[in-house]
């Protein structure tokens, strides 16, 4: 297998074979991070198409700085979030996700694995979990995503959407205080239904 950095040299050189190559390698990383971002396949397959394009019009310029998925998750991480600002009809205004300093979160974390009869079957509770995670606002959403989801280092999620890294921990930390809140309430408002 050749190697991504000879890749990009021939892809950068006219070889379409080797550019077909990078996307072959890096296409489902692209739309499951547009399917998580923009939870519609149609939206994913979009920015999956959206990404490669201005990849290959952008690889003349492209110098090596970090890797090529990197790059190209810069590249997607831009469409969503131009998509997600076009979009606007989230469920959650920024005015909800306060500040940590402005907000005392609760320190108490429930324990939601007590009785699995009561509490919702694993697919159940994947879709209530991406819910909470689509109620996100957009820059939140992107760094939870790329961070706790994709498994990227605050190193990588910094250089992709041009952040510090001290910026990308306070977002990290944000979106996850934000999302424990979340399904902290829908667990009590499911243990009060069921104990009617």
């Amino acid at each position: 297998m050749i190697a991504e950095q000879e890749l990009v040299r021939q892809a950068k050189q006219g070889d379409t074979g080797a550019f077909e190559a990078l996307m072959q390698k890096n296409q489902g990383k692209i739309y499951n991070l547009g399917l998580r971002l923009l939870r519609n396949k149609d939206d994913a397959a979009d920015l999956l198409q959206e990404t490669f394009i201005k990849a290959y019009e952008s690889l003349p310029k492209f110098r090596g700085e970090a890797a090529f998925s990197t790059w190209l998750y810069r590249i997607a991480m831009n469409f969503a979030l131009m998509k997600m600002r076009r979009d606007r009809n989230r469920k959650v205004s920024l005015d909800e996700l306060k500040d940590v300093a402005g907000h005392s979160y609760s320190r108490h974390v429930s324990d939601w694995s007590g009785n699995p009869h009561v509490y919702l079957k694993n697919r159940e509770l994947k879709s209530v979990l991406d819910g909470v995670i689509a109620s996100l606002p957009p820059k939140y959403r992107s760094v939870f995503v790329l961070h706790d989801v994709e498994g990227l280092s605050l190193a990588k999620v910094a250089k992709i959407l041009s952040l510090s890294i001290p910026a990308v921990k306070s977002r990290v930390h944000r979106s996850r205080m934000y999302l424990r809140e979340r399904l902290d309430e829908h667990f009590k408002t499911m243990k009060a239904c069921n104990e009617l």
